[in-house]
């Protein structure tokens, strides 16, 4: 999970802000924790370790260098992944649906796809994602040394199963696994 950024539209560390009474880093740990059987939180590089929900065994990871953007947090994140799938979300995505991440990784485990994302519109969102673990690493790697830095690049290079809005919207009726906090009025939505 991408907890690096520096929150900059938010004005404050929003992924300690009170969200449904819970720290917001809180819920989208409790969520991935509930389909994945290891969790990694990517921090920037000087930050302190972040206080995480108790009860769920976490590995905090770093990005190298400051500023390098989403990319290079995934590729810290992936470097401590010991599974051949990662599931990647944003720390400031409460709402994940654990119905719709447990489709992602049966369709990830079960295509010959190098990633699967969901479609919005007529594009796919590059988080939440799951992408093959040693794969998306050395995919990554390339991209950044090019001077590149998003996630969408990196799915883009990859191949990309993409579950249709119907597929995963069913699933989640009110589509509450795409939102994200960027500004405080988020919060209240």
């Amino acid at each position: 999970m991408l907890a690096g950024g520096g929150s900059t539209r938010f004005g404050r560390d929003k992924l300690k802000e009170l969200y449904r009474g819970a720290p917001l880093l809180d819920h989208v740990v409790r969520r991935i924790a509930e389909v994945c059987p290891e969790v990694v939180v990517v921090v920037a590089h000087d930050a302190p370790d972040p206080e995480l929900p108790p009860g769920i065994t976490v590995r905090v990871a770093r990005d190298l260098v400051e500023g390098e953007g989403p990319l290079a947090g995934l590729l810290a994140g992936l470097a401590e992944t010991r599974t051949g799938l990662a599931l990647m979300a944003g720390g400031d995505m409460p709402e994940l649906s654990t119905a719709v991440l447990r489709e992602m990784l049966r369709i990830a485990a079960e295509a010959g796809a190098d990633a699967v994302a969901l479609q919005e519109g007529d594009r796919f969102r590059p988080l939440p994602a799951v992408v093959r673990t040693a794969l998306a690493g050395g995919e990554a790697r390339t991209l950044l040394e090019s001077g590149e830095r998003r996630l969408r690049a990196l799915l883009n290079a990859l191949r990309v199963a993409v579950i249709d809005e119907p597929t995963w919207s069913a699933l989640d009726p009110e589509r509450r696994t795409l939102r994200d906090i960027d500004v405080p009025g988020d919060l209240s939505d």
